[in-house]
């Protein structure tokens, strides 16, 4: 699996990539005009369940949703809701 991969539900896990947000006072980059990139995150459980996040709070939110999501989930998919059974 590459580590820029997004996880999918054969391949369950997270992926966080989040740039330094803090400099040291003599990194010459601390004062350039170079922006850094923007952190993003994204998981998949074996459920199925897939989420995706963009942005330094949306980002610590899905990783707080992925704990919780993780915490109870049993890990079975759940049942469609297509075909006969939901007609």
């Amino acid at each position: 699996m590459r580590p820029d991969a997004d996880p999918t539900p054969e391949r369950p896990g997270i992926r966080v990539y989040a740039p330094p947000v803090y400099r040291d006072h003599w990194d010459g980059a601390r004062w350039s005009k170079r922006y850094s990139a923007t952190p993003t995150a994204a998981y998949a459980c074996s459920c199925g369940q897939t989420r995706t996040a963009r942005g330094q709070d949306a980002v610590a939110a899905l990783i707080t949703e992925y704990a919780a999501h993780k915490h109870f989930c049993t890990g079975t998919p759940a049942a469609p809701h297509e075909g006969r059974a939901a007609a």
